[in-house]
């Protein structure tokens, strides 16, 4: 995995795992055997202004022509997948379904300023599904922490995030004009985060559509419970399976301590000791207590995690103790609390 967001692979997250594979045998469909209907998917912008074709404007959108592309993108996809779980598939595809139709107006008005600002004609633009990919990088910078992992030359700090960026970079430089569609698809995603003139509101997938493809698709491409892995998955060199085994050594620790520090503070309503695990919370969690003790707050501990918070992290594959328990270190901060769950 890329930026370390954990190890469970497309568990709960089926629209990104039909995406991946859905664009990928296409790309390979088209690039090998069918190369002679490559041109029904070119995203010629001459085509679909001055003969209307608007079904090429969708089918460009969507379908890639470069297998560089479509790799690139299928990596990004499956790293944005935690968004699926956070939010759910639903509320996920609206965002991608919104996002897609902003970047393809915003690619038009795009090719349109630089024709009467710069004199620059733009006539053919890579095809695929690059305006949503790009858009996702919104809320991954929002909101996914990031974390330092190690530095070079004791200057330049690498997090979990860098990979990501990396890949999103050779993607922005696989072609000539594909910054178009990255500076489009970032506009999208912002005005679809910051719910712009309401585009939430006007862009989204129905709930009956939704429920529709729960019963029907879903099922197909249910993965498995991640509880159900191989326990050391087979890297591609002998480093990245150390890697793994350390990764799986550290998670089995953590789950001791987490174990014994519950049958510790079991008299203490079920709290763990999380300045262990968890330095920075420290502070926090005894500025909480005080004001506890103060009156301030409610008495009850659990009365501050908001079920709402509980059931997101729930979605994510996470059980509801671990989700209680996490919300309470960080002090009902879910950012906090889902960082530390897909660290650990």
């Amino acid at each position: 995995m890329l930026s370390g967001t954990g190890s469970s692979g497309l568990y709960k997250a089926p629209l990104s795992k039909s995406l991946i594979v859905v664009l990928s045998i296409v790309a390979f469909i088209l690039a090998v055997p069918f190369q002679q209907y490559q041109n029904y998917f070119l995203y010629d912008l001459k085509a679909i202004k001055e003969d209307y074709r608007i079904w090429r404007l969708i089918a460009a959108r969507i379908v890639y022509l470069d297998l560089k592309d479509v790799f690139c993108s299928c990596l990004l996809i499956y790293n944005f997948r935690i968004f699926e779980r956070r939010y759910g598939s639903r509320k996920y595809a609206s965002f991608l379904l919104g996002s897609w139709v902003l970047s393809a107006f915003t690619d038009l008005l795009l090719v349109e300023a630089l024709k009467y600002t710069l004199d620059m004609s733009v006539i053919i633009l890579p095809s695929g599904f690059l305006g949503p990919v790009f858009g996702l990088f919104v809320p991954f910078y929002y909101s996914i922490p990031s974390i330092q992992v190690t530095q070079i030359l004791g200057r330049f700090s690498i997090t979990n995030k860098t990979l990501v960026y990396i890949v999103g970079l050779q993607l922005l430089t696989s072609s000539t004009n594909i910054w178009i569609l990255a500076f489009s698809g970032l506009l999208s995603g912002i005005m679809y985060h910051y719910n712009v003139l309401k585009v939430q509101q006007l862009f989204y997938v129905p709930e009956c559509m939704a429920r529709c493809a729960s019963f029907t698709l879903e099922p197909l491409l249910l993965s498995a419970n991640p509880t159900q892995e191989t326990p050391i998955g087979m890297g591609a060199t002998l480093e990245i399976q150390r890697q793994q085994r350390t990764e799986l050594l550290d998670q089995q620790m953590m789950l001791a301590q987490l174990n014994q520090n519950n049958r510790r503070h079991r008299g203490q309503g079920g709290l763990i000791n999380w300045e262990r695990f968890f330095p920075p919370l420290r502070h926090r969690l005894n500025a909480n207590n005080q004001q506890q003790d103060s009156g301030l707050n409610s008495p009850s501990m659990s009365a501050a995690v908001s079920e709402e918070q509980v059931a997101r992290l729930m979605e994510m594959g996470f059980s509801r103790v671990d989700a209680l328990q996490a919300l309470r270190a960080s002090n009902n901060d879910i950012n906090m609390a889902t960082n530390f769950l897909l660290q650990h």
